[in-house]
């Protein structure tokens, strides 16, 4: 495999899975606010400095996908919420519910770097500070 492959593998555009409560938005049982899910109306809170994040990502070409627990049956009302947020995505998965996630991915014959990376965040701490 030539290094001018490699390099272009390398920087081929990435794709990133991305939580909405607590990650994007606030989530909402912060704050002693115990709702179990925010109703279509509800106007989510956007975490600070994530509509920036999430543009510079897709000027890079990067591949977003949000992930929740949120229950299949609250697909309508969550792309509403999102789209009145002016959170910008390219496919939503739902219903992974809440127990620890993983992200399991093979290593690319060649290529000397890590093909999956996690980061974990406090809770409604947000994506700003994220560097991919």
């Amino acid at each position: 495999m030539s290094k001018a492959h490699l390099m272009t593998s390398k920087n081929a555009p990435k794709t990133i899975f991305c939580d909405i409560d607590g990650t994007l938005v606030i989530h909402p049982g912060s704050n002693n606010n115990h709702e179990e899910l925010p109703k279509s109306k509800h106007k989510l809170q956007v975490l600070k400095g994530t509509l920036k994040k999430l543009w510079e990502w897709d000027s890079k070409g990067y591949r977003i996908i949000l992930t929740t627990g949120r229950k299949e049956s609250m697909r309508k009302a969550t792309v509403k919420q999102l789209e009145k947020a002016g959170i910008i995505y390219d496919q939503l998965i739902m219903g992974i519910g809440g127990g620890q996630r993983y992200l399991i991915n093979d290593l690319k014959p060649g290529r000397d770097y890590d093909t999956a990376i996690s980061f974990n965040l406090k809770r409604d701490k947000g994506i700003k500070d994220i560097e991919i």
